[in-house]
């Protein structure tokens, strides 16, 4: 695990300090970037986000997927959790949480937003950290590989459905188009960038030209991903610095739901007998967000400004520290498997 993702949470942190200072001291600039957009997609961010997206993209090698029928019970629970619980769990706790528990502390539109915004990292199982987890597991990184290929196919059709299918449930106009062309330029077309360029570097006759690629796009990535949380943060330093017990509020219905859907995809991998290098990937799977997806649609869906953009945002912030801790309870309990 490099410096950069071992501190995830560190940089994510001073970029969002950096974001909120830049934008109290400069909000012209913000607002000119907000102005330069296309069919409700933010070119800059568009360009940021795909910085961040494209690498994972490469990384996945879908030959992997005929694998699959030899141990299918791994496959089979990370899709339960991801599809048919995970995005059902987080739109309900959303709901509770801003619509019951906090309904005095928030404003109903921006109780809605900050909804959307948990729902759509909901709908989008995580692509890359994932194997940053399964590595610090000691988890079958083949059967991870296949795993995440088959989730990012799934993704392709099931996303805009469920997601649209849940803002609907929570009195959100789903305006399906911006939906739709967000899974086309966020999904589709870095996935079949990847696999081509993929292809294309393991047919030269240097062995190492696919970790040289993924190497020299790593810091590309890293700027985009901070690049994004600085404009983000930027543009709602007004909102945070009037109240900052926005990022408190979210971050609390997220950690619940990290920690429940793990719980739920663990025990269920002990009673299905998975060995425990199958179990604790698919776990982390489940428990983790593609979170660069999830802010690129919800700056499409509802703009840069929105509740649903800083929601998903704070899905960064909460992520790795939270993610690092299930990798130690992971470990340590690795003798309750065979």
């Amino acid at each position: 695990m490099g410096v950069f993702e071992r501190y995830l949470s560190v940089w994510v942190g001073l970029a969002i300090l950096a974001g909120i200072l830049a934008g109290s001291v400069a909000p012209s600039y913000f607002s000119l970037i907000a102005q330069f957009e296309y069919a409700q997609v933010n070119l800059v961010i568009a360009v940021l986000i795909w910085l961040m997206i494209y690498p994972m993209m490469v990384q996945i090698d879908f030959s992997a997927i005929k694998d699959v029928s030899k141990k299918p019970k791994g496959l089979i629970l990370t899709l339960i959790v991801n599809w048919l619980i995970k995005p059902f769990t987080m739109a309900f706790l959303g709901w509770l949480f801003f619509k019951v528990l906090f309904a005095d502390w928030v404003d109903p539109q921006t109780a809605s937003e900050y909804i959307a915004g948990m729902i759509l990292l909901g709908v989008a199982p995580c692509t890359a950290m994932v194997f940053v987890w399964s590595q610090l597991t000691k988890g079958d990184a083949a059967y991870t590989l296949v795993q995440v290929s088959v989730n990012d196919l799934i993704m392709i059709f099931a996303f805009a459905p469920i997601a649209g299918f849940l803002l609907g449930m929570t009195d959100i106009t789903v305006p399906w188009n911006t939906l739709l062309l967000s899974v086309i330029l966020y999904v589709l077309i870095p996935l079949i960038a990847g696999v081509f360029t993929r292809k294309q570097l393991e047919k030269t006759p240097t062995t190492n030209s696919l970790n040289h690629f993924l190497a020299m796009m790593k810091p590309w990535s890293i700027v985009g991903l901070l690049a994004t949380v600085v404009l983000l943060f930027g543009l709602q330093a007004d909102t945070i610095l009037s109240n900052p017990q926005a990022i408190i509020l979210i971050a609390i219905p997220l950690l619940i739901q990290t920690y429940g859907i793990f719980a739920i995809a663990y025990f269920a991998a002990k009673r299905m007998k998975l060995p425990h290098n199958i179990a604790a990937p698919a776990s982390m799977i489940g428990s983790s967000n593609f979170f660069e997806l999830a802010v690129a649609v919800a700056i499409s869906l509802f703009g840069l400004h929105s509740g649903a953009a800083l929601a998903t945002v704070v899905g960064v912030l909460v992520e790795v520290p939270v993610m690092l801790s299930l990798v130690w309870f992971a470990n340590r309990t690795r003798h309750w498997f065979s």
